[in-house]
C-alpha cells in the first residue's frame, strides 16, 4: 500500500553486530534500546492513555503479524504490572 512504511526496514539493521547489539560509544546497545531511546527522545514529554496505546499495538500487529506473540506478552505484562504475587 502506498504511504505505509514497514515497521522494520533493512536500513534499521545497519551497524548491528551478529549478536544483536549496536556499538554506540563505550557500550553496546541492543537493537530494541535504539527504538526505546528514540521513543523517549521524540515523544517522552507526551501523555497518552492506555486505550490509545492498545489501539497502536493492535495496528502494529495488524501490519506486522509476526510480532503478535511479543506484543501480546508486553500487553499482558503491562496489564498485570501492579498485581500482587500469587505465590502466597
Amino acid at each position: 500500500m502506498p504511504g505505509i512504511r514497514p515497521a522494520i526496514s533493512p536500513d534499521d539493521f545497519v551497524g548491528i553486530e551478529p549478536h544483536g547489539s549496536v556499538l554506540t560509544g563505550w557500550r553496546a546497545m541492543y537493537f530494541t534500546d535504539r527504538g526505546i531511546e528514540e521513543l523517549v527522545e521524540r515523544r517522552g514529554e507526551e501523555e497518552v492513555s492506555l486505550l490509545w496505546l492498545g489501539e497502536r499495538l493492535r495496528e502494529f500487529v495488524d501490519l506486522n503479524p509476526e510480532f503478535e506473540t511479543p506484543i501480546e506478552r508486553l500487553a499482558t505484562w503491562l496489564a498485570r504490572l501492579d498485581d500482587e504475587d500469587d505465590d502466597d
